[in-house]
């Protein structure tokens, strides 16, 4: 037994390094992270270099852990007044945009697995099943692909997507159990009884999520740990909580830990920095491990026989349904823009939640399951790849592109951070010799008054400065200054280059 869990470790280990190297290498060639930790995934599975893995249940909960970690995390990153301008637009998209896109998707499903897989026999009820593992768009590859990207949109139109994506699993979740409930049954289905059971999972997600949320942040503040490093485990272990006695009270849990993120990551708890850091890397190590089992789950043999049926269906989703659906769910906002609304419909991304989605028909049993599993994995190999290359070249197409801010709170050789609530904004400048004609001390630079030098590093060695301070070339400066406006003052007055 020893020996095996020693070969599993090392097998994670080289999957997980794979993986990283196809992260980096997604940055340069512009291709989404996600896809390539799909492709590692395939690659090492059964019909590649020969990795078995079929185990359902272990990969539904990876899943469900993972989908948890990731919408809190995504919570805890979303600034409410970022939202409060589109809050409307968000969650009508999340909600009945979400229903819309699973009937019209259906009905498309029905119609194309009719004309191309008539001898499979799909019903109506089977094919909105399919539709609605689809419904939402995809949490973990929105917030990805836009903040890995950098990407800066106008109008709003980032925090809207986020919100959308963020928030809509639960409405997609609901009705995938709900139309596996209904395939189950033998007898006629009561439908109010049906639309009562999903408005009281809506209601109770949301109540949960905000109570739990603010117990939260009292229980972080009021509670004495000796050892720092535990605050980030216990912000984890009220995450998970959240997610678990939902559940149990019979709400919806991926609903409750999004909008408990939510309110945690807006509000001020001790030792928050460390917190948010924390999340970040535990959501990309969510999305590498979902990812990944999720490719080694999939045999890609099974794809051959549903490409074409599949490929209409991705297409109709991307060009047909998704636009549809939110330039209806949108109709009621006349002042927003018609290629704002365009792109909205661009970003109707699929990702590891389809999949998952996909799995509980899979653990249930339910005919055509199988082929359900493929059409939704091959619509997401399509959607991350059609979709998630180009929403850069999308948005500057419709002119919604902002000009990308430098980030100048990322400090490379200062290992050094604030607090978001402090509105100051630190950079490092390399000190030349052209910056020392007028005089190698610090006070010959022309920094403005708003401008304080914190820190020398020169090679290894860090220094205190004071006014009479030597500065030698290659020298790194760590300043603070009030704003970016000051931040660019610094730079004109001592003709700077910024180290980032």
């Amino acid at each position: 037994m020893q020996i095996q869990v020693e070969a599993i470790l090392l097998v994670l280990a080289v999957l997980f390094f794979l993986s990283i190297l196809a992260g980096k290498a997604s940055s340069r060639f512009g291709v989404p992270a996600l896809l390539l930790f799909l492709s590692v995934g395939m690659i090492c599975g059964s019909d590649g270099l020969g990795i078995h893995f079929e185990n359902i249940q272990v990969a539904q909960t990876i899943g469900t852990v993972s989908l948890c970690i990731i919408l809190f995390s995504g919570g805890m990153d979303t600034k409410i007044n970022e939202i409060k301008p589109i809050f409307a637009q968000g969650l009508i998209l999340a909600t009945i945009g979400v229903f819309l896109t699973a009937i019209l998707t259906g009905f498309v499903v029905w119609w194309v697995l009719g004309q191309t897989m008539a001898s499979a026999g799909i019903g109506l009820l089977t094919s909105l099943l399919l539709a609605s593992t689809m419904s939402s768009t995809d949490s973990a590859s929105v917030f990805s692909i836009l903040r890995s990207k950098g990407l800066n949109l106008k109008n709003n139109l980032r925090p809207m997507l986020e919100l959308e994506s963020g928030s809509n699993d639960p409405m997609a979740y609901i009705l995938v159990i709900t139309l596996i409930e209904l395939i189950q049954s033998a007898s006629e289905p009561d439908y109010f009884n049906v639309a009562i059971k999903l408005f009281v999972q809506l209601a109770l997600g949301v109540i949960m999520g905000l109570g739990l949320g603010k117990l939260s942040v009292w229980i972080i503040n009021k509670i004495r740990i000796g050892n720092d490093g535990l605050y980030p485990i216990l912000v984890f272990t009220l995450c998970i909580f959240t997610f678990s006695i939902t559940y149990f009270l019979q709400g919806n849990s991926y609903l409750a830990v999004y909008v408990a993120g939510l309110v945690i990551g807006n509000s001020k708890f001790v030792h928050k920095r460390s917190a948010l850091n924390f999340f970040d890397g535990l959501a990309w190590l969510s999305q590498l491990l979902m990812f990944l089992t999720l490719g080694l789950l999939v045999n890609p043999r099974e794809l051959i026989p549903i490409l074409v049926p599949g490929l209409i269906i991705s297409f109709a989703m991307i060009f047909i349904t998704r636009p549809l659906t939110v330039f209806l769910t949108l109709l009621p906002f006349r002042k927003m823009a018609l290629r704002d609304k365009t792109y909205v419909s661009w970003v109707g991304l699929r990702g590891a939640v389809p999949i998952i989605f996909a799995i509980l028909p899979l653990a249930a049993d339910i005919p055509h399951a199988r082929l359900i599993f493929n059409i939704v994995f091959l619509c997401t190999l399509v959607s991350l790849l059609v979709q998630g290359t180009s929403l850069p070249i999308m948005a500057k197409w419709l002119g919604l592109a902002e000009k990308p801010r430098e980030n100048t709170h990322k400090l490379r050789d200062f290992d050094i951070e604030f607090s978001d609530e402090i509105k100051s904004i630190t950079a490092e400048i390399e000190i030349s010799d052209f910056m020392l004609q007028k005089g190698n001390k610090l006070m010959d630079l022309s920094l403005p008054d708003n401008t304080l030098a914190v820190l020398v590093k020169r090679k290894e060695k860090y220094i205190v400065p004071t006014g009479k301070t030597i500065l030698q070339d290659k020298d790194k400066l760590l300043i603070i200054t009030d704003d970016e406006s000051a931040l660019q003052a610094t730079y004109e007055n001592l003709n700077a280059r910024k180290t980032l």
